[in-house]
């Protein structure tokens, strides 16, 4: 069998006894210059074991064999700076910095998923698999951070891909940004999904307490076994519930994110959820309600059809109502994504759920999907006034920043 290069885009499915993942098809991207189809070219050998020594077929009685974990491959990453910078209206802060790109977590709903495609990647399969690491990312900041025209305010930690996803254990890249934040007194918001976050609960204690730091943790389900399904790598939601405790008794100002809410599956935990994060120590809450990007939604809609085939039209057509016209409008092949599917303000950051859901990027809310949206928003702020957070976080201080003095500065001789 051969291949030739074409604009036919096969989703091939689920190897058999592949390692469960989120994203379990890949497909080939709009930004791709270059598309694979497979056909029959004539090659195939008639008697292959006169030439290859092949390995022996297991016999159908063999007992199966458990799949080889994934392992990701790390790669380093050469941007040239630290900081990104967002203009988009849709999330609170201006500026962001992300250690990573692609996210071992492998969420299958993740809008940071096409991302991947502007590397030569795929959304799907790559995603997870293959980690962009940025170890430069600390010293690039300690020099951005110094330059004379630099003007302070707070920065957003993991505002695309989680800052503590499995890799940053060996990594830690993400601890050596809070250090070289915590050195210049710079504000900083984390947003995560990994009980990693206690590792840093030293330092992000002594800045939160100083009124430099705030941590979301975001929480998807109370179901362990749809947490796995969905996220595959991603910390338990009784870990992450733990991770919110530590971390308000370490003095951590912590919120909890409840998104992405996917109606029809994770709806009904709304109240739950809150009421655990208020146990564990949360002192805020946000939501946002699931938007699938473009170009993930047909591995979305197959997980869906695969992991609960019962429940998928019924998940689906609610995304597609809850978003409305929007969705219904959208140019074909974008499905319920819509304008802003990719945009931050749905991407499961600290945003208010109003924003996010009703319309998402456009701000647009229409009939149907103002019904779904405003009733749960309606829940959603009942829920909260009820256990207490619904009140706002205090604004991080700026007025402390300050560069430190390094080795060779005229001033440290005095």
């Amino acid at each position: 069998m051969g291949e030739f290069f074409g604009t036919n885009d096969p989703a091939p499915a689920r190897p058999a006894g592949a390692h469960p993942r989120g994203a379990a098809c890949t497909r080939a991207d709009r930004l791709a210059r270059e598309r694979r189809i497979a056909f029959q070219d004539g090659w195939e050998l008639e008697e292959p074991e006169a030439r290859f020594a092949l390995p022996a077929l297991p016999s159908p009685s063999a007992p199966p064999t458990s799949p080889a974990p994934v392992r990701p491959r790390l790669i380093a990453d050469v941007s040239a700076k630290a900081i990104v910078r967002d203009t988009s209206p849709d999330v609170p802060f201006d500026r962001a910095i992300n250690p990573y790109r692609g996210c071992e977590h492998g969420c299958v709903y993740c809008f940071a998923r096409p991302g991947h495609a502007a590397l030569g990647l795929s959304p799907q399969t790559d995603f997870d698999t293959k980690i962009l690491v940025k170890r430069a990312a600390p010293a690039l900041l300690a020099a951005e951070l110094r330059a004379p025209a630099y003007v302070c305010a707070p920065i957003a930690i993991g505002a695309d891909t989680d800052p503590y996803q499995p890799a940053e254990t060996q990594e830690r890249v993400t601890r050596a940004l809070l250090e070289t934040l915590r050195a210049h007194r710079h504000p900083l918001s984390v947003t995560t999904k990994g009980a990693l976050v206690t590792r840093d609960a030293d330092i992000l204690g002594e800045m939160g307490r100083a009124g430099l730091a705030q941590v979301t943790v975001s929480l998807t389900t109370l179901d362990s076994a749809l947490s796995r399904a969905m996220e595959p790598r991603a910390a338990s939601p009784q870990a992450r519930l733990r991770a919110i405790r530590t971390l308000a008794r370490a003095g951590v100002p912590v919120g909890v994110l409840i998104a992405p809410i996917v109606p029809g599956l994770t709806d009904h935990e709304i109240e739950r959820m809150l009421e655990a994060a208020a146990a564990a120590g949360a002192s805020s809450a946000a939501w946002i309600a699931l938007r699938v990007p473009a170009q993930i939604e047909g591995s979305f809609v197959r997980w869906l059809h695969e992991t609960m085939p019962e429940r998928a039209e019924r998940v689906m057509n609610r995304v597609r109502e809850l978003h409305g016209d929007e969705a219904r409008g959208a140019a074909p092949g974008r499905g319920a994504s819509g304008r802003g599917a990719s945009g931050r303000g749905v991407s499961g950051q600290v945003a208010s759920g109003r924003a996010a859901s009703e319309g998402g990027a456009s701000g647009r809310a229409t009939s149907e999907g103002g019904v779904w949206s405003g009733l749960i928003r309606r829940r959603f702020e009942a829920s909260a006034r009820r256990l207490g957070l619904d009140r706002k976080t205090a604004a991080l201080r700026c007025d402390l920043f300050r560069v430190p003095a390094q080795a060779g500065d005229q001033f440290t001789l005095f």
